[in-house]
């Protein structure tokens, strides 16, 4: 075991890595522990019921993801941290905002997260340069960063750690913060001292499994990723099912629909970093202007966002259903003309959404839904 230099003041060391941090633009760090084996039964369960979806690497990677000492020998530690990324433009009431927009059918609907640049860039370069800054400080050190990116029970060792607590969507949740931050992971083989964990504050609060489009919160701290408009939007590369596809409504990239209802999220707090500022056509923009982007358009347009990832196939299987749902809502020729042009020469998986979106009449009257949200 490599221990903190008895030269070294540990406490003192710890500062200085929050101080780098917050330099950084994260909005806070902690450290835990590797041994994550109380968590290994919980995982296997929901691998076992399936419902990682067409995630095959989860598969693969089993309980690997709750030994942080067997996917990085040597680990001793996790260094956790978060970062906020609400825009930096974003106002008291910014969920009213978010809420407007699911009901304009014709809009395309981004989560938040997805608006900027992407994450995994941002926070995977500041996390090296907040390794190398240690490693400076405390001499060699082995490390290795992740962000979304490997197989790591993130929210786990964020609530281990005290970043927060574990929401009932699977979350992390902070009582200053919300949940609109990102996490991110440096394993390394010093024995730094841990942080203390929080304690819970849901109660008996489930606006996020009530508000869920899908349903995918099948029972507190339990998602089905099957039904889980991120992982519909993002993660699945076939058809989306039918049954499923009118509940999407406008959402084309991701869902904040969970994090949006809690309350807790009303203490939620602009980021520091400029990175994840709207980019045009992210956010308010027409389901028929992005159905008219072509793909060099398309990878134009998503350069260095999280949003490439999904290709240009997926992008528009994803607009052809929310072009559907809105034409159930209230027909629209332009809208349809769209379609129709989006669907010459597409292929198979994407001229099946389109066939679909023109297929039924749009409904006789206009959708509502009741978007109450409790309070403490």
């Amino acid at each position: 075991m490599q221990e903190v230099p008895s030269t070294v003041d540990a406490t003192a060391l710890l500062e200085r890595l929050r101080g780098w941090a917050r330099e950084l633009g994260f909005s806070q760090i902690a450290v835990a522990d590797v041994d994550l084996s109380s968590a290994e039964p919980g995982l296997q369960a929901w691998l076992d019921a399936g419902h990682h979806g067409r995630m095959h690497y989860m598969a693969s990677h089993g309980l690997k993801r709750a030994r942080p000492a067997e996917l990085v020998p040597g680990t001793l530690r996790v260094i956790t941290a978060r970062m906020d990324y609400l825009p930096q433009a974003s106002e008291p009431g910014w969920q009213a905002v978010e809420w407007a927009g699911l009901e304009t059918p014709a809009q395309a609907q981004i989560s938040i997260y997805a608006r900027g640049r992407d994450y995994h860039k941002v926070l995977r370069n500041r996390l090296q340069k907040l390794a190398e800054k240690l490693q400076a400080d405390v001499g060699p050190l082995g490390f290795r960063v992740f962000t979304d990116s490997a197989p790591v029970l993130e929210v786990e060792l964020a609530a281990r750690s005290g970043l927060g607590w574990r929401g009932k969507h699977t979350l992390t949740l902070h009582r200053e913060a919300g949940s609109m931050f990102f996490l991110g992971e440096i394993f390394i083989d010093l024995a730094l001292p841990t942080t203390e964990p929080v304690t819970g504050h849901c109660g008996e609060c489930r606006a996020c499994i009530d508000i869920c489009p899908t349903a995918a919160i099948t029972e507190p701290y339990r998602v089905d990723a099957r039904r889980c408009v991120s992982y519909l939007t993002i993660e699945h590369d076939g058809a989306i099912p039918e049954e499923l596809r009118p509940l999407l409504g406008n959402r084309i990239y991701g869902c904040d629909d969970c994090q949006l209802a809690c309350p807790w999220n009303k203490f939620a707090k602009p980021a520091v970093l400029a990175d994840f500022d709207v980019r045009p056509g992210m956010a308010g923009a027409p389901i028929a202007q992005l159905l008219g982007w072509d793909e060099d358009e398309f990878l134009r347009r998503t350069e260095g966002s999280a949003i490439r990832r999904i290709g240009f196939a997926r992008w528009r299987r994803n607009l052809a259903v929310a072009a559907g749902n809105a034409l159930r809502r209230r027909d629209d020729a332009g809208l349809r003309a769209a379609l129709q042009r989006a669907g010459q020469g597409a292929d198979a998986l994407v001229a099946e959404h389109i066939e679909w979106a023109l297929s039924a009449p749009p409904a006789a009257g206009a959708l509502s839904s009741d978007r109450s949200v409790p309070e403490f």
